[in-house]
């Protein structure tokens, strides 16, 4: 176990523009459609964050969140904001095409499922095994709720992402091709990932 680190659940409060500050260094090309500029998409994931839906690692200390794990479950994921939350922060005219984006980039549980919002980690604590941590967390956590299974998706240009995944043993499910949002987003497929979560009582056929 990483000993720099410590592994907690929640967003500790006043930690809100920490962990807005990795999802956009780590999600902003994909984000920026729907939310940017970057500065106006931080403050609005920061002012719309569900504390309980993420595993964060600290510094030893509790001082600073360098990496983050968000998830949904039972309807609510890490950031929320809504259709009124979108159109009062970016106006009528703006905010329409925005709420289109987050529609395609929305994923909704089924039931017994746990899905993956994404883990960002710091860079310049990567390397140093957060990210297996983080997933073992939530590992943990759906098991915890009496999932079944965890599902995420991993964009094709981010490999490392998908290394890490399958070592904490998810399997590819499906691969969507995307060329439609390679200029808007900066990726062309997304494959869907499942890992299995034992002993709950309630697997599924994937």
């Amino acid at each position: 176990m990483n000993s720099a680190v410590a592994i907690r659940r929640g967003v500790p409060r006043s930690a809100e523009e920490q962990v807005a500050e990795l999802y956009w260094e780590a999600f902003g090309r994909k984000l920026g459609a729907a939310l940017g500029p970057p500065e106006h998409g931080r403050a609005f994931i920061a002012r719309h964050l569900h504390h309980d839906r993420a595993a964060v690692a600290l510094t030893h200390g509790g001082d600073r969140v360098v990496g983050v794990a968000g998830y949904q479950l039972d309807g609510r994921g890490l950031t929320g904001g809504g259709v009124h939350e979108v159109l009062s922060s970016y106006g009528l005219f703006r905010g329409l095409p925005r709420l289109a984006v987050l529609a395609l980039l929305e994923r909704t549980p089924k039931p017994g499922e746990l899905v993956m919002d994404g883990i960002a980690v710091d860079p310049a604590h990567r390397g140093a095994g957060i990210g297996s941590l983080l997933l073992t967390e939530i590992a943990a956590i759906a098991a915890e709720h009496r999932c079944s299974r965890i599902r995420l998706e991993v964009i094709d240009v981010n490999p490392r992402a998908r290394a890490l995944y399958e070592r904490h043993a998810f399997t590819d499910v499906r691969t969507e091709r995307t060329p439609y949002l390679r200029r808007l987003m900066g990726f062309g497929a997304v494959t869907t990932m499942h890992r299995t979560i034992p002993g709950t009582g309630t697997e599924q056929q994937r």
